[in-house]
């Protein structure tokens, strides 16, 4: 029998597969294992708590990293030219798949966040498999609000900054978006009316790329007849084009001035692609990973203050905004 540095001996009219191909077919498959484990060991949270669809792309590479570790040990029969080709094509598949499942790993919800996912006497915390939702116990204003996540950050590390807007009386809807892509859950607004009729009218915000999503749902959705979006209200974000003339619904936009990511340069430059009325809020000092709790991110700016003190200047600008739609109760 031929070593595995040796192409194994032609069999009936075809050739086995080469070794450096098998090996090369071990390898990915190995690696598609290692980076399950390294994703759940790392970021567990998240995936337990985002939604399901990561965990069962997860889930589908082992099975898919086992059993071709299993099929690399057998015996194989001819190989033909024409399985070359296909079997190399199916190795540049598998790389990319393994690389995507490590970029798509989430960052974790951490305190104060986990904490604020616990009811209360002031808030009703629920959790399904595609959102969170922040119910006020005590009286509960006409308007609500409704949440898109930057990419990749779990929909729990909003609950801490978001959950004074709850206590304040409005409903809070947070997305838990597939693969966390904001442009995948393009439909968790419609998705949030349908589950939340009694809501009179709505402000739609988003982090990051969560805002960039927000604002076209609110451009699409601000002259709705039945539960309109009267607000959005936008984290270290900007539309992704010019809605300056077509958005009728109120903005604030909430930046920091550190931010590495969503640049004040950037928040300036998008500007003109807002309603001229437009209110800005920068929190002095603050950066792109002060709108939520999940850590550092890469690329961030560097803070000069604290984040306790960024989320509550955050929180504090999101209320004002969002409780002065209650007028139009009156």
């Amino acid at each position: 029998m031929a070593s595995d540095a040796d192409e194994e001996t032609n069999v009936a009219g075809g050739r086995a597969r080469p070794a450096w191909l098998t090996w090369t077919v071990r390898v990915v498959a190995v690696a598609g294992l290692v980076v399950v484990a390294w994703v759940c060991l790392t970021e567990w949270g998240a995936v337990l708590h985002g939604h399901p669809l990561y965990p069962m792309l997860l889930g589908l590479t082992v099975v898919g990293g086992v059993l071709v570790l299993w099929r690399s040990v057998r015996r194989r029969s001819a190989h033909a030219g024409w399985r070359l080709v296909g079997d190399l094509v199916l190795v540049a598949v598998a790389i990319g798949w393994v690389a995507t499942m490590a970029w798509l790993r989430p960052f974790t919800a951490v305190e104060p966040a986990l904490a604020a996912m616990r009811s209360d006497a002031a808030v009703t915390v629920t959790e399904s498999a595609t959102r969170i939702s922040l119910e006020p116990r005590g009286e509960v204003t006409g308007t609500a609000v409704f949440f898109q996540p930057g990419a990749k950050v779990e929909a729990r590390a909003y609950a801490a900054v978001l959950r004074p807007l709850a206590e304040s009386g409005h409903l809070v809807v947070i997305a838990k978006q597939p693969l966390g892509i904001a442009f995948l859950a393009t439909g968790a607004f419609d998705d949030a009316r349908s589950a939340f009729p009694d809501a009179r009218r709505w402000v739609v915000g988003g982090h990051s790329l969560g805002g960039v999503v927000a604002s076209s749902e609110a451009d699409a959705a601000d002259s709705d007849a039945t539960a309109p979006v009267v607000g959005l209200l936008l984290y270290a974000s900007y539309p992704a084009g010019d809605e300056s003339t077509s958005l009728t619904a109120k903005v604030e936009s909430i930046s920091g001035s550190q931010d590495g990511l969503a640049t004040p340069a950037k928040i300036d430059a998008a500007k003109p692609d807002l309603p001229a009325q437009t209110h800005y809020t920068v929190i002095d000092g603050g950066v792109h990973a002060f709108f939520a709790d999940y850590g550092p991110q890469p690329g961030d700016g560097t803070p000069t203050i604290s984040h306790d003190d960024a989320r509550a200047q955050i929180s504090a600008a999101s209320v004002k905004f969002v409780d002065a739609f209650d007028s139009l109760d009156s």
